[in-house]
Parts: C-alpha cells; sequence; structure tokens
C-alpha cells in the first residue's frame, strides 16, 4: 500500500462545502439522454483516469474525499448512476447490467476517457464487473469494494422476495425515511457522526425510480459470471465490519475474479467513506499498479 497522499484538506469545513469544490456536471450521452456526474483532477490529463461507480442507496457526492486525495495526481470521475441525480434512466423497467454498462461506455466516450481504473462499490460492481467483461480494452484496473454479488443465480422465488421487500420498503418509507432508518447499516460502529451524517445525506437523494431500477438490476445480475470472462487486473476488498455484503459474501466473489480478498479493519460497508484513508490509500495502491497497463496500452 503507497504511503500518505500528499494532499492537505480542511476537516473542520462541512462535507457539503468540501464538494462545492467538485460542482455537479451533466454531458449527453445520446439524444435525450445524459449522465450528471463530478470531476477532479483536470489538470493531469496526461495520467490514466480513474472513475468511481457508487453503490444503490448512493451517488456520486459520496466520493468527495477521494476527489480531494486522488485528484492531486490523476483525474478522477464518479458518475450518478442512471437514474440517479440528474442522470437519464436506462429504457427498461426491470434492466439488466448490460443496460447499465451500455451507458458506462457511451459516458466514458462522451468525456474522452479511452481507458481507466475502473472502482464499482455495492450495486456499482455489478455495473462495473459488466462493463470489464464486455469492453475489457477500456479497463486498466478492475477494483471492487463491498462487491454485491447480485441474486440471478438464485431461484425465481429468492429474487422476487429480495426484489420485492426492498421495493415494498422505498415505497412505505420514501427516501428520506429510508436514509434516517437504513444508512447506518452502512457503516460499522466505529465511524463518526460525520460520516453517518454524509451516508444519510447521500442516501436521501434517491430518485424512487432510478432506485427501483436498480432493485431489479440487483434481483437480474450474478456478478461472479462475468468475472469469470474478465481476464484483466483485478481486485476485491470489503469492511472487516460490513454486514450488507459481508467478508464470506465477498470471499465468494474473489474466488470467482481469482484473486485474494483484502478486508480492511474497521469499516462497514461504506467503508470509503467513515475509513477513507486506509481506502483511498487502497485505491491510490491499485491505481499506481494500474499505471503500468495504462503506458504499454
Amino acid at each position: 500500500m503507497s504511503a500518505a497522499l500528499p494532499v492537505t484538506v480542511d476537516r473542520n469545513a462541512t462535507l457539503e462545502t468540501r464538494l462545492s469544490h467538485f460542482p455537479a456536471q451533466r454531458i449527453a450521452i445520446a439524444p435525450q439522454r445524459t449522465i450528471g456526474y463530478r470531476e477532479a483532477g483536470a489538470a493531469h490529463a496526461d495520467a490514466l483516469p480513474l472513475v468511481l461507480l457508487h453503490g444503490i442507496g448512493s451517488g456520486a457526492a459520496s466520493w468527495v474525499q477521494q476527489f480531494e486525495a486522488l485528484g492531486t495526481t490523476r483525474r478522477v470521475f464518479a458518475w450518478d448512476a442512471p437514474g440517479y441525480g440528474e442522470s437519464t434512466p436506462v429504457a427498461s423497467a426491470s434492466p439488466e447490467a448490460h443496460e447499465y454498462a451500455g451507458a458506462l461506455n457511451a459516458w466514458l466516450d462522451a468525456l474522452d476517457v479511452e481507458r481507466c481504473v475502473l472502482v464499482g462499490h455495492s450495486l456499482g460492481a455489478i455495473i462495473a464487473g459488466s462493463f470489464a467483461a464486455s469492453h475489457a480494452e477500456r479497463v486498466a484496473g478492475l477494483l471492487l469494494i463491498s462487491p454485491a454479488a447480485g441474486y440471478g443465480a438464485a431461484s425465481e422465488e429468492v429474487r422476487a422476495s429480495k426484489r420485492d421487500g426492498r421495493l415494498a420498503m422505498l415505497a412505505e418509507l420514501g427516501p428520506q425515511v429510508l436514509a434516517e432508518k437504513r444508512s447506518a447499516n452502512m457503516l460499522s460502529p466505529h465511524a463518526d457522526d460525520a460520516s453517518r451524517e454524509w451516508v444519510r445525506w447521500n442516501m436521501s437523494r434517491i430518485v424512487p425510480n432510478g432506485y427501483a431500477q436498480a432493485t431489479h438490476l440487483l434481483a437480474n445480475t450474478d456478478l461472479a459470471s462475468d468475472l469469470a470472462k474478465f481476464n484483466g487486473r483485478i481486485a476485491v476488498a470489503v469492511g472487516a465490519e460490513d454486514s450488507i455484503t459481508p467478508p464470506s459474501s465477498c470471499e465468494r466473489i474473489a474466488q470467482a475474479a481469482r484473486t485474494r480478498l483484502q478486508i480492511i479493519p474497521r469499516a462497514g460497508h461504506a467503508g470509503y467513506i467513515e475509513a477513507d484513508t486506509e481506502y483511498t490509500a487502497l485505491i491510490d495502491a491499485f491505481c499506481r499498479a494500474s499505471d503500468g497497463q495504462w503506458s504499454k496500452a
């Protein structure tokens, strides 16, 4: 793992204030289709870009701490997935991973990003895995953090139960109450109040229709089958105290990816928020190891 990154951040500033340095942007990927995103490090266009994909209850803003640190050496992009923020939803009511991967491909085209390190967190790992399976030439390295495995290989009964339970909860609670009741599950007992508030803030901003589509995506996808098709650089990591995608679940994903599972102590599901120093160093080290792939491309 690399040494601490040379970045000075005002930790006393609110996360919203820190986020203001990376304003929300929009870009067209097709007629009447846009992707909302944030970026850092525009001055480092010659370095291998880093692309960050958030999970089902989050958004591009959740990566602000990674923007601050990693944007000092390379371009960093994080999208609001289709159906999140101002990003146009995918067409299907019950989509599959390739639809999101297609949107990701079009977004990278629009940004003129030919090749990148791709990081997927939770549901974002499902999209990242599908993209890597179908566009391996664009992925210099694939890092999956607390990956959601998906229920695509499960029985229809299990898939329906998982899908319908989550949809019913959203319909009953709405985004604001859902964030109040569920955001604590994303973190370990060691998380500070700022991390808890930031997870809550991100979750409260989900768009119900986009969240519903993502719930169907989770039910329809089998991440392991996509990883079997990707032969590039790959790493899998999870927080030791992740109760949503626990180490035992992520171990199976690591086995499918033919790699060793990395376990981060004292971290929960949204580890990159509560243990940002450790996760940012993990991402940085993976990017630096992938830089050799970039130079050979």
